[in-house]
């Protein structure tokens, strides 16, 4: 699509997002006539001149618009264009009436005059000292705002990422961006450190200046962490990288690397045989966990029973509730009542709701607090379905509140929580700096108990947590294998375990709940997909698909990815109607009936309950429906899960997505009545087993997958996963083989 320039002078602002600079104004051009202009134009006021870069598109509902990419303005010069701009509302104090007498009062001076002269105001009928003051004071800010954009422009910076920068930096953004043009990528997210590199390189920075190999070395290290899931880079791989990416000598990212250890930026330990290079904090973390899990294992929980008395426990309860207990889950239970910390882990339909809800009667008889927490939101309402007590989110249990700019929890070693007993499920999706922090939260003398599925996923965010407490063999680990009798007869539950083993999953048995359709294309796979979600599985299994089916994809690009999905079910299940109203953000349409997820943390967002009460907090993996969109007042009313009714305002968009196609990594923790799965080609690093057993697992009612078989296989056969690096389990083996040492010595002595 051709790129356009356009002037012209701006009539009227129809809508204007402060917070992020999304404007729709009437703009009038010489060559173009009267047009609407949409795009992001931060500080941009009625009667100004603007030069607009962009090209034309179609909105569905609006008609003909002009997509502005960049743009600049132009103050105006004639006196009826002046008054306009003043007049506009843009500036505090500034009416009509106002504008009309400042510009008779100082002609063509008048900018001048309010910009650097305020006092002159005062002189003028109506307008105090104070009030001259404040106009110039939004004045500059304006222009400020302008002035940044503009100059961020030539970068390639969007001016939604300029007004981010401006809120940082302020008035003296652009002198602090000169001065240090790295510390963008430090402090904005949006920023990564090629685009801060290209602004520096732009100025004429070098390429082997100090402060760049610097933010190079902070951002490859932190780029492992949140792309890749590692914990801390070798130091031989960390240089050669930073030595290929920056073009630069072995020498001088030696030098910087030095530097970030001196001013403990970077920590360095020997993992593995080899030097690890750490982020500070993840470094403390890893470490943190490592010493509290190992001496919580070395230790008998308050109120302990011997194991003997648990056996006793467990067989008055199974004649109770006239159950039998598996051998592994009696085991299970016996840990729990026995010690202080403990893993229970195993597939689908193998018992560990069973054995779970055992462990907590026991605790309860024992009258010790207990708290159930989960990762998401969803992981938790589950959790609080299959126990029937109150589970909350890992972020909530902790009191997690943004405070400076910065993720903090409330309960942490000098606040700890007052539960005796905390059961954490669904750990694997758990990162290392949140263990962490939940571990910090447990009071002296408190018990965990882990759950969750090491065989699914790994966390989106650094490190392998389960995975690693699991192969350390450090704290006590009971992994559940049988497949119960009841649960043999889901081919969901089967087929989950033969994919996990390894073994093709069994693909033509059409009666009972797990389904596969072959098709050749990923063009034929999503025409099936959209059929199956809107009519097929709704007129079959009398379901509401919004509420019940969920479709899972590998990835967000492509035909068969969310993007693309999301678009095509949008169409056909909430397509645009007269009497539904829409806001577009970015690329994505919401639409009032729309299902959408939370894709980040918000811990201060305000919600009410169906019944009244209010709370703060929605959390990454929520998902809701739009029930009303407000364009005057700038927000949406969305319902998440547990009817929590939120008033969300345009300016978290950032924070939303459309959710009737989803990640499998973004369904983890979570469980949906039907899923539908395309099996498509995806790119190498999707086509795992863990990935595929992921997705199947989410499943409690039907699974159908939509594609290649062959696809379906690869990803089977596939066991392979990109290797983290991680020193969690090595630190655990150690403390664990020094604490050995310590007693074969003392026994010696003895």
């Amino acid at each position: 699509m051709d790129r356009l320039i356009i002037e012209a002078v701006i009539d009227n602002i129809v809508y204007s997002n402060p917070d992020n600079g999304y404007v729709i104004c009437e703009a009038d051009s010489k060559e173009e006539g009267q047009f609407y202009a949409v795009g992001y134009m931060p500080g941009i006021s009625e009667g100004e001149n603007a030069e607009f870069t962009g090209s034309w598109i179609t909105h569905p509902e609006y008609g003909e618009q002009f997509k502005v990419e960049l743009y600049k303005t132009i103050m105006p010069s004639d006196e009826i264009s002046m008054i306009k701009y003043l007049g506009s509302g843009m500036i505090k104090g500034v009416r009509e009436a106002t504008a009309k007498k400042l510009v008779e009062a100082f002609g063509k001076d008048v900018f001048e005059i309010i910009a650097a002269s305020p006092e002159r105001l005062a002189e003028l009928k109506g307008i105090s000292r104070s009030k001259a003051q404040m106009i110039s004071a939004s004045f500059n800010e304006q222009r400020a705002v302008q002035n940044i954009v503009m100059f961020l422009q030539q970068y390639n910076i969007s001016p939604n990422l300029a007004v981010k920068i401006h809120k940082l930096f302020g008035a003296d953004a652009i002198a602090k961006i000169k001065e240090d043009p790295y510390s963008l990528a430090n402090q904005i997210d949006g920023i990564s450190f090629r685009k801060a590199d290209n602004i520096a390189s732009g100025m004429g920075i070098p390429k082997n200046s100090p402060k760049r190999i610097r933010c190079g070395v902070m951002y490859f290290l932190r780029d492992a962490a949140y792309a890749i899931g590692h914990v801390y880079m070798p130091r031989e791989l960390l240089m050669e990288h930073t030595v290929y990416e920056l073009g630069v000598s072995d020498a001088e990212v030696q030098n910087a690397v030095t530097e970030l250890i001196a001013e403990r930026s970077i920590m360095c330990d020997r993992i593995d045989g080899e030097d690890a290079c750490y982020i500070y904090n993840f470094y403390h973390d890893e470490s943190y966990i490592a010493r509290r899990l190992s001496m919580m294992a070395a230790q008998c929980g308050k109120y302990s029973m011997t194991a003997l008395a648990a056996e006793e426990a467990i067989a008055e309860f199974e004649k109770e509730h006239d159950i039998q207990l598996a051998p592994a889950q009696s085991e299970a239970v016996i840990t729990a009542l026995s010690g202080r910390c403990m893993v229970l882990t195993g597939g689908p339909g193998t018992g560990k709701t069973t054995t779970i809800n055992t462990i907590i009667s026991l605790l309860e008889d024992m009258k010790l607090n207990i708290a159930l927490a989960a990762p998401t939101g969803r992981a938790a309402k589950r959790m609080t379905q299959i126990t029937g007590r109150e589970a909350k989110t890992i972020h909530r249990l902790l009191g997690a509140q943004l405070l400076g700019g910065a993720h903090v929890f409330s309960h942490d070693e000098d606040d700890p929580l007052t539960a005796d007993v905390v059961i954490l499920d669904e750990v694997s999706m758990i990162d290392t700096p949140l263990m962490a922090s939940f571990l910090k939260a447990v009071k002296p003398g408190g018990r965990v108990i882990f759950s969750g599925d090491s065989d699914q996923l790994p966390s989106v965010g650094p490190g392998n947590v389960l995975h690693d407490i699991i192969e350390s063999g450090a704290i006590p680990v009971i992994k559940l294998t049988r497949i119960f009798r009841q649960s043999s007869e889901s081919l969901i539950i089967v087929n989950a375990h033969r994919i996990n083993r390894g073994e093709p999953p069994e693909l033509e048995d059409r009666t009972r709940d797990f389904f596969f359709m072959r098709r050749r294309t990923p063009e034929a796979a999503v025409a099936t997909i959209t059929e199956l979600y809107t009519k097929r599985l709704p007129g079959a299994y009398s379901v509401d698909p919004m509420a019940d089916i969920q479709v899972l994809t590998p990835t967000k690009k492509g035909l068969s990815g969310t993007v693309e999905l999301n678009k095509r079910l949008q169409s056909v299940i909430n397509p645009p109607r007269q009497e539904k109203r829409e806001h577009q953000y970015g690329q994505t349409v919401f639409r009032e009936g729309d299902k959408v997820m939370q894709v980040k943390n918000n811990y201060d967002i305000e919600y009410t309950c169906a019944d009244g009460t209010k709370g703060t907090g929605i959390y990454n993996g929520d998902i809701g429906v739009i029930d009303s969109i407000h364009t005057e007042d700038k927000y949406m009313l969305i319902t998440f899960d547990d009817d929590k009714t939120i008033e969300y305002p345009f300016t978290s968009l950032d924070e939303l997505e459309l959710a009737y196609a989803i990640t499998v990594h973004k369904s983890q923790g979570s469980e949906f009545g039907y899923v539908i799965i395309p099996a498509c080609s995806f790119i190498p690093m999707l086509m795992s087993r863990n990935l595929l057993y992921t997705a199947v697992t989410r499943a409690k009612k039907m699974v159908v997958i939509v594609g290649s078989e062959k696809t379906i296989m690869n990803m089977t056969n596939n066991n392979s996963f990109s290797k983290r690096f991680t020193g969690l389990k090595e630190r655990l083996i150690k403390i664990r083989e020094r604490s050995a040492d310590i007693e074969d010595k003392d026994t010696e002595n003895n």
